[in-house]
C-alpha cells in the first residue's frame, strides 16, 4: 500500500438528492435514518444526467463513475441494465482497477459472488461493476472469501442467499461494515456496490423501501468509523422520489469523509480521475 490513506468508495444503486417531504422522500426523516441524514447532509450535489437527454440510467452511470468517461454521450443514449458490448468494451479497456494497478496501488472490489468459479460468470449477466472487476483481477470474491468474512454480500446481512442454499449465519448490518472495513484497510482502493435501494425503490413498496434504508443506515453507522476516505455516491436517484417507480432526473450525493476535498467534481464521470489523482499525492 501507499503512504496515502485507504479509500473506500461505497457506491449506492439508486439514491438521490430529494425534497424535504417525507410523504415523497423517505430520506427526508432524519429520526428514522439518521446516519443517511448525516451522510446527506454532508454530501454535494453530483449531476448524473452528463447533458444526455433521459433519465440516468445504470449501465451508462456506472459506467462513467468507474471510468471517468461521458459514457452515455459517447453511446449516444442512457442505457439500463448491463452494459452491452460496446459499452462493456468502454469498461474494459478504461475502468478505475486497472488504472490504479497500473501504477502500482493495490485495490478490489469487496462484494461476493456466491460461485465456487471465481472466474466464470455469465457475460450476459455482467454488470459494470463485475466487467471491471474481471477484467481486472480475471476473477470476483466468491463463496470461500465470504465464509471467511473477507467479503461483503450485496445484501449486507446474507439472508438473500437463503434461496440459493445458504445456511449459515446471518449477519448484522454492522457486522458487514466490519468485514468491509478490515478489507478496505488492506487495499489503497476498495469498491462496495449496494443496489437493494435501486431494487426498493423500483418496487414501489413502503415497507420495502423502509427496511431496506434502515439496513443500510445501520450500515453506515459503523462506516463512518473508517479511519481512511470514505466516498459515497450513486449511479442516478430513484428511492429518493415514492411518487413513481422509474429513476429520477435529481442531482446524486456526493460524499467525502473528513478533511479530504473533492471540490473541483461536480459531475459523475468526474470521479475516477479526481480518486487517481488523490491516492498519487
Amino acid at each position: 500500500m501507499s503512504n496515502v490513506a485507504p479509500i473506500l468508495f461505497v457506491f449506492v444503486d439508486g439514491l438521490g438528492l430529494g425534497s424535504s417531504d417525507p410523504d415523497v422522500n423517505p430520506l427526508a426523516d432524519k429520526q428514522k435514518f439518521p446516519n443517511l441524514g448525516k451522510l446527506l447532509a454532508h454530501s454535494v450535489p453530483f449531476d448524473a444526467s452528463l447533458g444526455v437527454p433521459g433519465l440516468p440510467q445504470s449501465a451508462t452511470g456506472q459506467a462513467a463513475l468507474l471510468t471517468g468517461l461521458n459514457a452515455p454521450a459517447l453511446i449516444g443514449r442512457h442505457i439500463e441494465g448491463f452494459p452491452p458490448p460496446r459499452l462493456k468494451e468502454l469498461v474494459q479497456e478504461h475502468n478505475i482497477f486497472s488504472k490504479l494497478l497500473a501504477v502500482g496501488k493495490t485495490c478490489t472490489f469487496a462484494n461476493a459472488y456466491w460461485l465456487d468459479d471465481v472466474a466464470h460468470i455469465p457475460a450476459r449477466r455482467a454488470s459494470v461493476t463485475t466487467v471491471a472487476t474481471l477484467t481486472a483481477f480475471g476473477g470476483v470474491r466468491g463463496k470461500a472469501d465470504l465464509l471467511a468474512n473477507r467479503a461483503v454480500y450485496h445484501d449486507l446481512t446474507r439472508e438473500k442467499l437463503r434461496d440459493r442454499g445458504y445456511d449459515g449465519p446471518l449477519i448484522t448490518p454492522e457486522e458487514a461494515a466490519d468485514h468491509l472495513i478490515g478489507l478496505a484497510n488492506e487495499h489503497d482502493f476498495t469498491l462496495f456496490e449496494f443496489f437493494q435501494t435501486d431494487h426498493a425503490g423500483h418496487s414501489g413498496d413502503p415497507e420495502h423501501i423502509s427496511q431496506t434504508l434502515e439496513k443500510l443506515d445501520r450500515f453506515f453507522g459503523v462506516l463512518f468509523r473508517f479511519d481512511g476516505v470514505l466516498i459515497v455516491t450513486s449511479d442516478h436517484g430513484n428511492i429518493e422520489d415514492i411518487s413513481v417507480r422509474t429513476h429520477t432526473a435529481n442531482p446524486v450525493p456526493l460524499f467525502v469523509s473528513g478533511q479530504t476535498s473533492l471540490a473541483a467534481v461536480k459531475r459523475i464521470d468526474q470521479l475516477v480521475p479526481a480518486i487517481l489523482r488523490l491516492i498519487a499525492r
